[in-house]
């Protein structure tokens, strides 16, 4: 049976907690594909995924579904993960102020771009998971999850905190980040810290389920 290690781990009643979950992943590239895949393996039914990138030949190193060069990820996830719901959107802020948000339980941020991280979180606090920087390191040991004003060492999770204390918001969500020192200039990346940024999200959606 598909599931058995699953409901034997979480037991029944927690195992049907995650499967009437409703989580939204908002970006399925080097975290965002792992958390899907983490999620869909742990019998998670209703995931929506969000993203308007086409694969290309860089991705290789660290995405899921990444050897559809030229193909659009959400179409390329949704072939590979068929229940799923799959959504080909460009994120900017006007989408974040008038999306609807209300249906999900969870909201998973595994975008790029700052601007667009930090208007999730004054929409989305209580509802969010957000990754922070996960390129440019190696060592996965060193990842952490934390509040974001206890995460450390990480520059996009201190612009996050600096522009979010200049609006005045002050309201805790979670973040995992990783205080390694930068081991490159460029947005160098190794799937042993992506993939284990998202299973980590994973891990911390599915805590937050069950209520752990």
């Amino acid at each position: 049976m598909r599931f058995q290690r699953c409901r034997m781990l979480f037991g029944e009643e927690n195992f049907q907690k995650l499967q009437e979950a409703k989580i939204l992943i908002l970006g399925v590239g080097g975290v965002g594909s792992y958390v899907l895949d983490c999620l869909y393996r742990s019998g998670v039914k209703d995931i929506t995924i969000l993203d308007y990138d086409t694969y290309d030949e860089t991705n290789q190193n660290r995405q899921i579904g990444s050897e559809a060069i030229g193909e659009l990820k959400t179409k390329r996830l949704k072939e590979l993960y068929p229940e799923i719901k799959a959504i080909n959107q460009k994120m900017d802020i006007r989408w974040v102020r008038e999306f609807n948000f209300e249906p999900y339980d969870l909201v998973i941020d595994s975008a790029d771009t700052t601007k667009i991280k930090i208007e999730l979180a004054k929409r989305v606090y209580k509802k969010l998971i957000m990754s922070t920087g996960s390129a440019k390191r190696f060592d996965a040991s060193k990842i952490e999850v934390a509040s974001i004003w206890k995460s450390y060492g990480d520059a996009l999770a201190r612009k996050i905190r600096n522009e979010l204390k200049k609006d005045k918001f002050n309201r805790n969500f979670t973040v995992i980040f990783s205080p390694e020192e930068d081991k490159c200039i460029d947005k160098g990346s190794c799937v042993a810290v992506t993939g284990a940024f998202g299973l980590t999200i994973c891990s911390e959606a599915i805590k937050r389920v069950l209520k752990i």
